[in-house]
């Protein structure tokens, strides 16, 4: 039997239309990944079945990216509710009420709530244009982990470029720290505009790193996968 190749430091984004195609391209890849990012992209087209089979009839861990926001009480209901599929990873915004909501909404379940800080697709001006407080963006990041980490979060979501710098909080101690915006060297930005490779999101301090079209828009999705698995062996002890 092949040994299984895959690292699941290395989420990859499964942002095709519907469940047919999702567990084609998983089936594409095979052992090469073991954990899958579902969007609100997907969920028209079947996400949490595609959810449900790849944890239950697949084996692998699944992170729900559906950054909730809402009232405490409509987010509390909602995350009991997601908690049934007995997934691994749910994003909600990181305003602080929300987070508290999430976290007791997930009790007793495996569930980690991750906060949305600042969107890895935005720079100052979407800032400015959102009526967003100035200030550096990466200070606002930094402030809003710290505050979403208080309130309960079991980590967070946040660019790459300012992983070490919510690695390094007091709030940060066991936490998980998610990365979107990872682009291997020479691969398109796409809508990203705060990225970096791989390995130097690791090396920042993001538990996982999430990676898109770079796979599967890639002519072999499961070379394209194995490729960062092997960057991030590199960086292995």
């Amino acid at each position: 039997m092949p040994q299984t190749l895959s690292d699941d430091r290395l989420i990859v984004a499964l942002d095709v239309p519907n469940v047919v195609q999702g567990l084609e391209l998983a089936g594409r890849i095979g052992d090469a990944v073991s954990f899958y990012k579902i969007g609100l992209g997907m969920l028209t087209g079947g996400g949490f079945a595609l959810a449900n089979e790849l944890k239950q009839e697949h084996g692998k861990r699944v992170f729900l990216d559906l950054k909730l926001f809402d009232i405490g009480a409509t987010i509390e209901a909602a995350v009991r509710g997601i908690s049934s599929y007995d997934l691994d990873f749910l994003t909600v915004q990181g305003d602080p009420q929300v987070v508290r909501a999430a976290a007791e909404g997930k009790r007793g379940s495996g569930l980690k709530i991750l906060a949305v800080t600042i969107l890895t697709s935005l720079d100052r001006a979407d800032l400015d244009a959102n009526l967003i407080r100035p200030g550096d963006i990466a200070e606002i990041t930094l402030e809003r982990a710290a505050r979403a980490l208080e309130a309960g979060a079991d980590g967070v979501i946040a660019s790459p470029q300012e992983a070490a710098a919510i690695r390094a909080l007091p709030q940060a101690q066991g936490r998980l720290i998610v990365t979107p915006g990872v682009r291997p060297a020479g691969a398109a930005l796409g809508d990203q505009k705060r990225v970096e490779t791989p390995a130097r999101a690791v090396a920042n301090g993001a538990d996982h790193i999430v990676i898109g079209r770079p796979i599967w828009q890639a002519a072999d999705p499961r070379a394209a996968a194995l490729a960062v698995v092997a960057e991030l062996a590199a960086l292995r002890p």
